[in-house]
């Protein structure tokens, strides 16, 4: 037995320390672009920040988009990325509120996606197209699922789900920013929570929609 669990191991030893050194390198590349963003960080910053040489770091990352987009990959496997389908025992608004906690508890995925998708809107960003997709994902998802609710008369008169599903978009990520300004001063699961509390009617009386509401301007 010990004769062929010798060769296993020294397979396994060299894919071993080639992954933690991967993920030496995105955990140093993280924490350098959420701080500098991706125009003003170099890979020599993030070879430094991971205690390694710039030619080790390029042996795993061949560019410093690669490195970005790798980056962002890493990140959505932490937070998710707005593909996994919605749990069906989960209301949208818990779902939301659930996933706006997380993220406020896990260091730097804030910082890291409110700097690069900012700098993602300026010519030639290679993050642009990973940001645009996202957003695409993120509509859709929250229209279908708005959509679904509207059909069970849970939705409040007035409301469309394309435009709500946009306006929640951006409302998460500017209280985001300004949580990540002053947390001390903003409560952004409770912002979330106000904006669907205006477009949802609760679970427990969806007559209310005919009960002469005043439809509402969705924001955004």
């Amino acid at each position: 037995m010990s004769t062929k669990e010798g060769p296993q191991t020294s397979r396994r030893g060299p894919y071993a320390k080639s992954a933690e050194r991967r993920r030496a390198i995105l955990t140093a590349a993280h924490a350098v672009f959420a701080a500098h963003g991706y125009r003003g960080s170099s890979l020599q910053d993030v070879a430094n920040h991971a205690g390694m040489s710039q030619t080790s770091l390029l042996h795993y990352f061949p560019s410093k988009s690669d490195l970005l987009l790798a980056v962002l990959n890493w990140r959505d496997s932490i937070t998710g990325d707005g593909t996994a389908p919605p749990d069906p025992e989960e209301s949208l608004s818990d779902a939301v509120l659930r996933q706006a906690r997380f993220n406020e508890d896990v260091p730097g995925v804030l910082e890291l996606y409110t700097v690069l998708c900012g700098e993602a809107v300026t010519e030639g960003h290679p993050g642009r197209d990973y940001f645009t997709q996202r957003f695409e994902r993120l509509r859709r998802s929250y229209a279908r699922q708005l959509a679904q609710l509207a059909g069970e008369g849970r939705l409040r008169p007035g409301v469309d789900p394309d435009t709500a599903a946009a306006s929640l978009i951006a409302l998460w990520d500017g209280i985001q920013t300004q949580w990540l300004l002053a947390p001390g001063s903003v409560d952004m699961a409770g912002c979330l929570r106000a904006y669907l509390d205006l477009v949802l009617l609760p679970e427990e009386d969806p007559e209310r929609a005919s009960a002469g509401a005043l439809p509402l301007a969705p924001l955004g």
